[in-house]
């Protein structure tokens, strides 16, 4: 296999954003049902205003989502701590990835300003990966939960995290002097496709970190996501889903996978909705308590109806 070379973004030499030799693919059209609403509202742009006044980064923005037009005219995003470059480079993302910088540590206290601002009453907090760090980042989840409840209001927090690799167990003793009332961590693909699509992960550790955060926070649920389209079978989606029930997760989310650029891996077909459909009626029936899937949906996408039923 050909090795990944990077396409410099900007001038800055520690980001890079990865370029590989399915960059010359020829994309497949995209199906009717696939299409994003414009994000170009006054509402839009009133809550970018509020995010940059803050200094505050949204996964939304970064990965370039498309649902972002939707979500944000809704007064709702998915808040990206730690910065928004990752030590890893997963090729199907588009957020970039390098050497990151020191932590923001008014971060927490800006990002409740403008959930104030917001007036939110379900926040999501995802972050890029920080390898770098000795907890992979977990104080700062848990400082970012702790000014959020701060604000004496309702507030659920959800939280999607990376694997936390090498750390796990000092990531879940921050955890737990500041929990969320979800924990999310998605496996993102089928276990025959991590070397391509997440080489620097592992599929059972993830599966192990939603079973031993179960374990650890019995009365917190789990959730975890796939994006589908990368080349996996039917049949390797049900199993993955199986898999999860027995680590103890308890929503899921499934949505098409869409290319953010050439330089990221194609889209090997588009999952059509009545597959979704099936994928959600089987999630059900094997236990799942909630089930959102479809083409546009992501792990964040009506987060906050989602959880609605274990929250309340």
């Amino acid at each position: 296999m050909e090795q990944p070379h990077y396409k410099m973004r900007g001038a800055d030499k520690n980001v890079h954003v990865c370029s590989t030799a399915n960059a010359v693919t020829k994309p497949l059209p995209k199906p009717d049902w696939l299409r994003g609403k414009s994000a170009s509202t006054p509402d839009v742009l009133n809550l970018v205003k509020i995010l940059r006044d803050n200094k505050l980064h949204t996964v939304c923005e970064e990965a370039s989502c498309p649902n972002l037009g939707e979500c944000f005219r809704k007064g709702t995003a998915t808040f990206m701590i730690m910065g928004d470059i990752c030590t890893r480079r997963c090729p199907f993302c588009n957020v970039a990835h390098g050497v990151p910088g020191e932590l923001r540590r008014e971060e927490a206290e800006d990002l409740a300003r403008a959930v104030r601002i917001m007036n939110l009453t379900y926040v999501v907090i995802t972050s890029v990966t920080r390898d770098d760090l000795p907890d992979g980042g977990a104080g700062h989840y848990g400082e970012c939960i702790r000014k959020l409840r701060a604000l004496k209001r309702n507030v659920n927090i959800e939280i999607l995290t990376p694997d936390f690799r090498g750390a796990v167990k000092k990531a879940f003793e921050q955890l737990r002097l500041n929990p969320p009332d979800v924990f999310n961590h998605n496996l993102e693909t089928v276990p025959r496709l991590y070397a391509r699509v997440r080489p620097q992960a592992d599929y059972y550790g993830s599966l192990e970190l939603l079973k031993h955060f179960r374990e650890a926070f019995d009365h917190i649920p789990t959730k975890s996501g796939l994006m589908l389209g990368l080349g996996e079978t039917e049949q390797e989606v049900y199993d993955v889903m199986r898999e999860m029930r027995c680590h103890h997760c308890d929503m899921l989310t499934l949505g098409q996978y869409m290319r953010p650029s050439p330089h990221h891996l194609p889209v090997e077909r588009y999952v059509t909705p009545e597959e979704f459909e099936r994928y959600r009626i089987f999630g059900l029936s094997i236990g799942f308590s909630h089930v959102e899937s479809g083409p546009m949906v992501r792990s964040s996408y009506h987060a906050d109806k989602q959880a609605k039923e274990l929250l309340h």
